[in-house]
């Protein structure tokens, strides 16, 4: 009979993603939008990196599977509004299927779904960057550098991943980093080693505590994570993790 704990460890296994892109998905995929994003920067580039699930350890085959990070020159004059706006308008030109999500925009490409955060750099010597937000048109300073290594020096990359399948299979509204920074609230303190039962307290937390629970930036305190989702989108999160507490078999709340 297999274990709580060794069924959790293999759905996660089952959908894990290493972080290395491989050589074709590179070639074919990777570097043409790498082109077409330095075409559409010009001189105002600094760089383009992995970011996200990638580059945390915590990528499912079940999601997006690259975020790319696009950073600009702290000295580019155009408003991010416009950064946004134009990154979208240039990928539509060039026959690519995208579309205007939060801080991202979602391209399918080449058979893969990626994430591309265009952001300008803040002045001075640090890895700040500001975001557009498209859902509420305003905007947002952070450091993907800091969450990156937050998520990956945890300890919680398993419980993260299983709770991002879990995710995605009742196919909720929740993104990223606010779903990172709950799980390791939910399990501050907590033993390491024991997925199933970590995996319900996470559970517990979302039905309990997660809906009036304040969750900020840790790059950026004036961040608030928490208000990225609607109230009436976080009582969906919590209604699903009871429904999944109340579930007998591990098979019927993620497989």
């Amino acid at each position: 009979l297999m274990t709580a704990d060794k069924y959790v460890s293999s759905i996660i296994r089952k959908y894990n993603v290493t972080g290395e892109i491989d050589a074709f998905t590179k070639s074919t995929v990777v570097d043409p939008l790498v082109m077409i994003i330095k075409e559409w920067a010009g001189t105002q580039l600094i760089d383009i990196y992995l970011s996200g699930s990638r580059a945390k350890g915590t990528a499912i085959s079940l999601s997006s599977d690259i975020d790319l990070f696009i950073s600009l020159k702290s000295d580019t004059t155009n408003p991010l509004k416009e950064i946004y706006g134009t990154l979208h308008d240039k990928l539509v030109n060039k026959r690519i299927p995208s579309r205007k999500q939060n801080v991202s925009i979602g391209v399918n490409y080449g058979g893969h779904s990626i994430d591309l955060i265009p952001a300008k750099k803040r002045s001075g010597n640090t890895n700040d960057h500001s975001l557009y937000k498209n859902k509420v048109d305003s905007w947002t300073q952070t450091n993907i550098s800091t969450h990156i290594n937050l998520v990956k020096n945890s300890g919680r990359i398993a419980e993260i991943t299983a709770i991002k399948i879990w995710r995605k299979l009742h196919q909720l509204d929740f993104p990223s980093i606010y779903l990172e920074l709950t799980v390791l609230d939910a399990l501050y303190n907590k033993n390491k080693n024991q997925p199933a039962k970590n995996f319900l307290t996470v559970l517990e937390y979302l039905r309990d505590s997660f809906i009036d629970s304040k969750i900020v930036d840790p790059a950026n305190t004036n961040n608030i994570i928490s208000d990225e989702l609607y109230k009436y989108e976080k009582e969906a999160i919590a209604k699903k993790a009871k429904e999944s507490l109340n579930q007998t078999n591990w098979g019927q709340i993620i497989w």
